[in-house]
């Protein structure tokens, strides 16, 4: 469209709606990026210049594809969790409620836009939640599951899931996202523990899963108040993980630290791997659509022989 950003073009927008899918990224730029849900957005930006320019490319890229705009919320990109607030209505219904149901293809999950920083599903994932549901695994876990949408992809196909978040309040929101698939959540474990305390005795009951799903915050502190620090945690995480995964499993190692990349994350799998006597090969599950560039995650799926 301009120098604002890259957008996302009208073929996409017909293929998500072929899919039935609501929530996506619909634009970025260096300083922030925009997402739809349903007809609402959320503008991110890293200042409030960023923001406003976001804004006016969403308002012009709407008018290029005759894109639907509900309510536009905001919300800064800083860096220090302690900073991170919920976002912010900039234009729309003030009255209408903030929680919305969108659709990933068959899969539902639940957003709120008033329940913090993160309104509930993490769009720069769908590439690795289409893989598992893909792959239906018979066992999943899911570590630091948030509102369990990796463990709803997996349950869809039919796999047994153990949920592992501190929030017991996040693990709800995982049931009813749950419910809104149609699963039983009581046929599933939803564990509000520290990830580090439950794995050991999983494998002291010698439990095996097919699929781990390793995608921690940046930082954050136990329930004993111990901290949690991703750039030197992470490794010994995994190394627990891949003692937790079945042979021919797979891992997933995911994270959003700005002094992590994609190969520190091989330089973790690999020596996690020598240290286990394991043998798995590494890759990326390409994203789905090239407007998300830049601004995910960076992952790596173990693939164990």
């Amino acid at each position: 469209m301009d120098d604002s950003g890259h957008w996302l073009a009208a073929k996409h927008m017909q293929a998500y709606a072929l899919e039935a899918t609501t929530a996506y990224r619909v634009g970025a730029a260096a300083e922030g990026w925009v997402e739809r849900f349903n007809d609402d957005y959320v503008v991110s930006g890293k200042t409030a210049e960023a923001r406003a320019a976001l804004a006016e490319g969403l308002h012009a890229w709407a008018t290029s594809t005759g894109a639907a705009v509900g309510r536009i919320f905001a919300r800064d990109l800083p860096l220090q969790p302690s900073e991170r607030d919920v976002p912010e209505l900039l234009s729309g219904d003030a009255q209408a409620s903030r929680q919305t149901v969108v659709t990933e293809g068959a899969m539902r999950c639940g957003i709120d836009f008033s329940g913090g920083y993160s309104t509930g599903l993490f769009l720069d994932q769908r590439h690795n939640r289409a893989l598992v549901r893909r792959v239906k695994p018979r066992r999943l876990l899911n570590c630091f599951a948030y509102t369990c949408s990796f463990s709803s992809a997996a349950a869809l196909g039919g796999g047994q899931t153990v949920s592992v978040d501190l929030s017991a309040r996040a693990l709800e929101r995982g049931r009813g996202n749950f419910r809104e698939n149609g699963i039983d959540p009581a046929k599933h474990r939803f564990l509000a523990q520290d990830v580090l305390e439950a794995l050991p005795p999983m494998l002291e009951r010698d439990e095996r899963f097919d699929m781990v799903i390793l995608d921690p915050p940046t930082f954050s502190r136990g329930s004993r108040g111990q901290s949690f620090h991703v750039e030197r945690d992470l490794e010994p995480l995994l190394g627990a993980a891949l003692e937790l995964c079945a042979p021919g499993g797979r891992v997933l190692l995911s994270t959003n630290a700005n002094r992590m990349d994609d190969r520190d994350l091989e330089g973790i799998a690999r020596r996690s791997l020598r240290q286990q006597h394991r043998a798995a090969d590494l890759y990326r599950e390409p994203l789905l659509v090239p407007v998300l560039a830049g601004h995910v995650a960076h992952t790596l799926w173990l693939n164990l022989r």
